[in-house]
């Protein structure tokens, strides 16, 4: 691991509590993020990956601060940030960013677009009227929209228009971190390909890092120098983005690589199926969160959790089938 990685998440956790009636005592927790570790170089793009539910969003909030973790420790720029409060957190606002997955919901239709990507000056900033309108310009510019757009309303776009005017936005403060939260999922698949082409260009322009988040794999093997898998709020693999297909190990990892659709018909690939239903997180399962699902689950499966381990060349996978004798059966 880099020794002084952008972003070091660890052990991280976030549970939501169920309550039954209006004053009520928790009855119980959702565990939408429960105890996962990862790290983000800079100028890199890590891209998660997982099925909708899994908690991707949850944690893109955690990351950014948007909201407070249960557990485990955020360090930013080699800063503890988990449990900094709202005040301590503002000076670090401007160095780190969200892309949000709908473009739609994302701008407020009352505001003009310089309102909207001017929004984070608000944050402390020195700038005059003048300067942000300037600024708004510029950024516009460097997404691919025009300056007479400035004074126009978000309803007045396409959704791969807001899309930029939201991307615009994030690079307003110029962030070192850009969190993308499913940036083109609601988003035609010729502008993904643009507003992808667009990101990777910015990233190269402004020295980004991303944590780019999907649950399309053959676009983060595309876009990504890194894969994390996630299921049930935990991390269950982590490799590179380069042959990723070929090098996958876990089960889960598998079964998502085998549902991306080929565009070589004479290429055959083998038919892999997940039974089941994805678990509920206020009932997370005992021991491995995938093993009711799994076909191959065995013996330590379900009531030993497994860590995401070092599986050779950078490459961690959280399972049992990986570990053999290995197990340290005091780890659930």
């Amino acid at each position: 691991m880099n020794p002084s990685p952008l972003l070091e998440v660890t052990d991280l956790a976030k549970h939501f509590p169920l309550h039954r009636g209006f004053f009520s005592r928790p009855t119980g927790w959702v565990k939408a993020v429960n105890g996962l570790s990862f790290y983000i170089r800079r100028g890199e793009s890590l891209g998660l990956v997982g099925e909708s539910g899994c908690g991707k969003s949850t944690l893109a909030r955690l990351v950014v601060r948007l909201l407070t973790p249960t557990d485990g420790s955020i360090r930013f720029g080699g800063r503890e940030i988990g449990a900094l409060d709202r005040r301590a957190m503002r000076p670090l606002r401007k160095r780190m960013q969200i892309i949000f997955q709908d473009p739609y919901a994302s701008l407020d239709p009352r505001m003009t677009v310089a309102a909207s990507v001017t929004e984070p000056l608000l944050n402390g900033s020195t700038f005059s009227k003048r300067e942000q309108r300037a600024l708004a310009a510029d950024l516009l510019s460097t997404v691919g929209l025009r300056i007479s757009d400035l004074d126009r309303y978000p309803h007045e776009f396409s959704g791969g228009q807001r899309q930029r005017i939201g991307i615009a936005r994030a690079l307003c403060v110029r962030p070192e971190l850009v969190v993308a939260d499913e940036p083109v999922s609601a988003l035609d698949v010729s502008i993904q390909a643009q507003i992808l082409n667009l990101m990777k260009d910015l990233q190269q322009q402004f020295e980004l890092a991303y944590l780019f988040i999907s649950h399309d794999i053959s676009i983060v093997e595309h876009f990504c120098d890194r894969i994390t898998v996630m299921y049930a709020g935990q991390l269950v693999e982590t490799a590179g983005a380069e042959g990723f297909h070929g090098a996958c190990r876990h089960p889960y990892t598998r079964a998502l690589v085998a549902a991306v659709p080929r565009p070589d018909p004479r290429v055959a690939l083998p038919l892999v199926t997940v039974e089941g239903e994805p678990p509920d997180p206020a009932a997370l399962p005992p021991g491995c969160p995938y093993h009711p699902r799994c076909p191959h689950a065995f013996d330590p499966c379900p009531d030993h959790r497994p860590p995401l381990v070092e599986a050779g060349g950078n490459h961690q996978v959280a399972c049992w089938l990986n570990r053999g004798k290995g197990m340290n059966k005091g780890e659930r």
